[in-house]
């Protein structure tokens, strides 16, 4: 099966010629055609025939500032709509980010990822204007939000194909005129000091990394002066110094590396140059934010806990904690 994505990508090609990211223009169309080599992934020809078979609606209305991300209302789709609507949609099961909503269809998503914005919306700087980076941002549940909030345009970047088809899926029906894209890379596809966005969100990225202070400078480097970083990760109680470092699974996670303590994670920011450094958040990560549905069927957080004590993974440590802070890169 032939796959050609950059039809999809252009208007992103058009819109980083005018910005401080065009040097990424040199290798992006590159970077994208291999990652959509289809021997790389077993499912991508399947899923990309199923989205390229995706029925158009006439849909009334589009909505990027609520909590459900949505487009149309109940007239727009029939009953028998809906139905097969739905058998479509879960062919890329699963569903972890959202939620959605197409005409009275609702994915309900594994995340109720709206909780987190909620808690980013008030103290981060308008996002009026801005050109925005989102760093691992899964099926794009975010960089809607971000649009809907008054982003000029944002690039969200995610290795995870099956999160990509997600986001081409709902772009599908939300519109493709909106100025979001979710490209199919990690922070590493972006150039060197490229020092070009305005807001960049780095949020459940961190404790996957197996340097976070490497990560934190290559958060650093895509910023332009005086930018500002927003970094959501996991942290335990502690004080100064402390980390943990699972010898294992944490919450039966392979790749979580180094969770630390809220002021170690400040004095790591500080380090890598950031300054007017703010912890804004910190929240335990509840069994209503994030659960089992229908639209993501395999274990989540409950799975994830000790039975008799919730404060404690399975592993026997401490349960996720998840904290927000809040950067700028120096002006000059």
């Amino acid at each position: 099966m032939n796959i050609n994505p950059l039809p999809y990508y252009q208007s992103a090609f058009a819109a980083l010629e005018n910005t401080l990211a065009v040097s990424w223009l040199e290798h992006l169309p590159q970077q994208i055609t291999a990652a959509f080599d289809q021997a790389q992934h077993g499912h991508l020809p399947d899923w990309w025939q199923h989205f390229q078979q995706l029925p158009s609606f006439h849909l009334a209305s589009v909505s990027l500032d609520q909590a459900c991300v949505s487009a149309g209302v109940k007239a727009d789709l029939s009953d028998a709509q809906r139905e097969v609507l739905q058998q479509q949609l879960m062919r890329w099961h699963p569903w972890r980010k959202g939620p959605y909503a197409i005409g009275e269809l609702e994915i309900d998503t594994e995340w109720r990822s709206d909780w987190k914005w909620d808690r980013l919306k008030q103290v981060i700087s308008p996002l009026h204007g801005r050109t925005v980076l989102d760093v691992g941002c899964g099926n794009g549940y975010h960089c809607w939000r971000m649009l809907g909030a008054g982003a000029k345009q944002v690039f969200g970047i995610d290795p995870t194909m099956l999160s990509v088809l997600q986001f081409l899926v709902m772009k599908h029906f939300l519109g493709t005129q909106h100025p979001a894209w979710v490209l199919p890379l990690g922070i590493e596809a972006l150039p060197a000091q490229l020092r070009a966005f305005d807001t960049v969100f780095s949020m459940g990225v961190l404790y996957h990394r197996r340097s976070p202070l490497d990560h934190l400078l290559e958060l650093r480097d895509s910023l332009r002066p005086d930018g500002e970083l927003v970094l959501e990760t996991l942290v335990i109680d502690g004080a100064m110094g402390e980390v943990l470092v699972p010898e294992g699974r944490y919450a039966k996670m392979r790749n979580v590396w180094f969770i630390p303590s809220p002021a170690t994670l400040l004095s790591w920011l500080k380090r890598c140059g950031f300054v007017d450094i703010r912890l804004v958040d910190v929240t335990t990560t509840s069994l209503e934010e994030q659960r089992s549905t229908a639209w993501m069927q395999f274990e989540s957080l409950a799975d994830f806990l000790d039975p008799d004590d919730v404060s404690r993974t399975a592993e026997g440590l401490p349960a996720p904690r998840r904290a927000v802070v809040i950067a700028r890169t120096r002006s000059v």
